[in-house]
């Protein structure tokens, strides 16, 4: 007979597979149809991440707003933490940490590169007119092309052109 404590066995905790990607995917997926018109930078921020909270909650997970970050607040604050937008605990999966911005800050990026580390998934959902720089692996950027106009901020969809009416080309048709 074999005295199983003659050989120990080594017994590793599984680590989750890194579903970020697919999450980040999900999050862009559900903000495809979100829009808003002539709202103000806060008011689109909020609306954002009224979504997102909503996206997490329709999951069934966990939904934090203003949930601290591992990242301390700079000096003389450093005692206090830092908040994410918006942070989600999962059952089965690793936490999601979500920040919203209008503007490419390196702030954000450090916070969600912490976050990270510390073993969340971490999404930047970016939101404005465009040219949205990726953030370093591992973090997952999900963006919003939002237009601008006199300094209000409206999302709606890509609509196609109108169809027209089936006369020929260079046909003259009488409108009144």
């Amino acid at each position: 007979m074999t005295d199983n404590l003659a050989c120990p066995r080594t017994l590793r905790t599984m680590e989750p597979a890194d579903d970020g990607p697919a999450v980040a995917a999900s999050l862009a997926e559900r903000l495809a149809g979100l829009t808003f018109t002539d709202l103000t930078t806060d008011e689109a921020t909020a609306a954002i991440i009224d979504a997102v909270a909503g996206w997490g909650a329709a999951r069934g997970w966990r939904v934090y707003r203003r949930a601290p970050s591992v990242v301390p607040l700079p000096p003389p604050l450093q005692r206090q933490h830092s908040v994410l937008d918006v942070a989600f605990a999962r059952p089965g999966g690793r936490p999601v940490a979500v920040e919203v911005d209008h503007t490419h800050r390196a702030r954000t990026v450090d916070k969600l590169l912490a976050e990270a580390g510390a073993g969340r998934v971490a999404i930047w959902v970016r939101w404005g007119p465009g040219r949205f720089t990726a953030p370093p692996e591992p973090v997952r950027m999900v963006t919003l092309e939002v237009a601008r106009r006199a300094g209000r901020h409206t999302l709606a969809p890509d609509r196609p052109p109108p169809a027209h009416s089936g006369g020929a080309a260079g046909d003259e048709v009488e409108l009144f």
